[in-house]
């Protein structure tokens, strides 16, 4: 018969067990037979209950491209009839429960470009014919009871794209240059196997979605121990959760570099971490460490030469960099206690940042030792006592961030720094005067010495002190600073418009009339929680934004936020950011036509800079200057409607009423 006529009732008119050819059961209507199809190209049953096996009038249909069987109950073993199907290009076995060991007629499948065999019971090797395979992208044998070495044949697979052998029973170890032979490889899925791994030297797993918060996460630091040549492990931005293993400090005693920043690991770091004489870098910055920090990181003495530039940083921040050289971060986690002398014997240090945290206690005096400390920040602490007048002895300190502590007495001798750029000593509880000398250090960009007790009036030695509009002079009588207000009358006006479109309007008297009210800065409330920076870039994806900068997130208990990040670089950026925290600090300043501020982020970043951040309440509805000026506005993100003019002079009405 005509095959024309024969399939001219498959179509979607007529029910399914009336089509020619087609067989269904009396009861429940389901196709039990089909007829005679023995040129059938594409053959679809996934997702069945199919049983007793494969049938053996599949290996009569010849020209049969693609078959796909996966997730039903065939059972038993895989004929080597299926040899005989020598145009398949895919074959999808999975999930059936096979059983046995594979045919060596797999080798006569060489259009094969898919092939999967995963969760099964099957069991041997792996047939070395599967190298006549060349063809194949996609091999996929996962979960099955193979032994053995890591087969051979697949090495010859030249053209594969995607490996997937999960928990195969495999063990051995892989060739050295398994990369050049499988040039074109795109995914590798070897877990829970037995493989051993051979003078591996740097592995880097960074920036994926490793892990699933789970305390078994960082099990795999334990097989690493046997890695002794291993000099970099790199698994920072990943979900990896757990405690911190005490297998870290078994690693190879020449491992240099070890990056596990921005994960979830929990508890205290290791006491014993000083085992690892040869670290030369440590980042467990954002996580969620606590405890005191070991005194054994004292140790960390051994280290070799390493370029600053290949972590990023710039290397015109260490002016004096040395051959031996060491990073050392502990930002946004829950460490507490005080801070070990140890580490302030570390000599080679040139990056320390333990921001973000619960030290306590003072800053230990052999802090002068660090002689070729670039970046040093202690920031949003608990420190307290006196600065120890050994800092003036840092001398190729390049940042200083201090910032957020409760140390108190006057500001320690640092007019040897000649080569220093950013300093903050904010929110502290420092007092005396502003010592003159600091308008005489050339390179300094950045003074924040705000919400201190200060006294007296601004030094007058030199000419520096007023040609360096990026100092921030705040905590002594120029507050009034923190507005740059224009004179119109008795009254002065300030209009800040922020990139994101959200409006900050500040206004107070003139001076002469009323006075801006001298009293200290204080710290925000304890009402309003501090957040890090590494808070905001978990809640924000990294800040991911293409478009505009403001984005609503769901932060903390699931509350719709908006975020604005403030760019440094622009001119009046700093002083809007301490107007913010000072309407937040003060209960009184509230109006309901204006964004409610909920807290602010001054912090630093992984990379020692400064970040400051403001995060508002989300308005559903965008910004007033959208509504009122759609035309500017892409068609895409244009209101739905147009206002009213009742609704437009309301507006005006309601933003008359904020002056008042």
């Amino acid at each position: 018969m005509d095959k024309k006529v024969v399939l001219s009732s498959w179509n979607n008119l007529v029910p399914l067990c009336n089509w020619t050819g087609v067989t269904c059961g009396c009861k429940h209507k389901r196709v039990t037979k089909l007829g005679s199809l023995f040129r059938p190209q594409h053959l679809f049953k996934s997702f069945n209950f199919l049983k007793e096996g494969i049938p053996a009038s599949l290996f009569n249909c010849s020209r049969l491209v693609r078959r796909n069987l996966h997730s039903n109950y065939l059972g038993q073993g895989v004929p080597s009839e299926l040899g005989s199907l020598t145009k398949l290009v895919s074959l999808d076995l999975g999930r059936n429960n096979l059983k046995g060991k594979l045919p060596v007629s797999l080798g006569n499948l060489t259009f094969l470009k898919e092939l999967s065999f995963v969760a099964n019971n099957l069991e041997g090797k792996i047939p070395n014919e599967i190298a006549r395979l060349t063809k194949i992208v996609d091999l996929e044998f996962a979960a099955n009871g193979f032994f053995g070495d890591f087969p051979l044949a697949i090495y010859n697979l030249s053209s594969l794209e995607l490996l997937k052998i999960i928990d195969s029973g495999f063990s051995g170890s892989l060739r050295p240059n398994f990369g050049n032979l499988l040039p074109n490889l795109q995914g590798l899925f070897i877990v829970i196997n037995s493989f051993t791994v051979r003078d591996l030297k740097f592995l880097a797993l960074h920036t994926n979605s490793l892990g699933g918060h789970s305390f078994r996460d960082l099990k795999f630091f334990g097989a690493l121990t046997n890695c002794t040549k291993l000099n970099a492990l790199l698994v920072a931005y990943n979900r990896l959760g757990s405690d911190s293993p005490t297998s870290i400090s078994n690693l190879s005693m020449n491992i240099q570099i070890l990056e596990l920043q921005s994960n979830f690991i929990s508890r205290s770091i290791p006491g014993d971490i000083g085992n690892l004489i040869g670290l030369q870098i440590l980042l467990l910055g954002n996580n969620l460490l606590k405890g005191p920090l070991p005194t054994s990181l004292g140790k960390l003495l051994g280290l070799i030469q390493y370029s600053a530039t290949s972590l990023g940083y710039k290397v015109s921040m260490y002016p004096t960099i040395a051959l031996k050289e060491l990073f050392l971060l502990l930002l946004d986690n829950k460490l507490r206690g005080t801070i070990p002398r140890e580490i302030m014997q570390i000599l080679p240090l040139v990056l320390l940042n333990m921001s973000n945290n619960y030290l306590s206690g003072s800053l230990p005096e052999y802090v002068g030792r660090l002689e070729k400390l670039g970046t040093f920040s202690l920031a949003y602490n608990k420190l307290s006592g006196k600065q120890p007048h050994t800092l003036g002895k840092c001398l190729s300190l390049v940042q200083r961030f201090l910032q957020g502590n409760s140390f108190d007495g006057t500001i320690p001798d640092i007019s040897g720094l000649m080569g220093v750029k950013r300093v903050d000593f904010s929110n502290n509880k420092l007092s005396g005067s502003i010592l003159g000398y600091l308008a005489n250090l050339n390179l300094l960009e950045y003074l924040n010495l705000s919400v201190n007790n200060f006294e007296g009036n601004e030094p007058t030695e030199g000419n520096s002190w007023k040609q360096k509009p990026m100092w921030r002079r705040l905590g002594i009588e120029t507050r009034a600073m923190l507005f740059e207000s224009t004179r119109k009358g008795d009254k002065a006006f300030l209009t800040f418009r922020e990139s994101c479109d959200l409006i900050s309007l500040c206004w107070f008297r003139n001076r002469k009339k009323n006075k801006i009210n001298e009293a200290t800065f204080s710290t925000l409330g304890a009402s309003h929680e501090r957040i890090s920076y590494g808070d905001l870039r978990n809640a924000t994806d990294s800040f991911s934004t293409t478009l505009v900068p403001c984005l609503k997130h769901y932060f903390q208990q699931r509350t719709v936020v908006a975020v604005k990040v403030l760019n440094l670089q622009i001119s009046g950026a700093m002083k809007s950011f301490m107007a913010q925290c000072e309407s937040l600090k003060d209960s009184h300043i509230r109006h309901r036509n204006l964004v409610k501020l909920l807290t602010t982020c001054s912090s630093i970043d992984f990379e020692g800079n400064e970040f400051t951040a403001l995060i508002f309440e989300f308005m559903p509805n965008r910004t007033l200057d959208m509504w009122l000026h759609p035309e500017e506005i892409e068609e895409i993100h244009r209101p739905s409607r147009a206002l009213t003019l009742l609704e437009r002079l309301n507006i005006a009405i309601d933003v008359a009423y904020i002056y008042m």
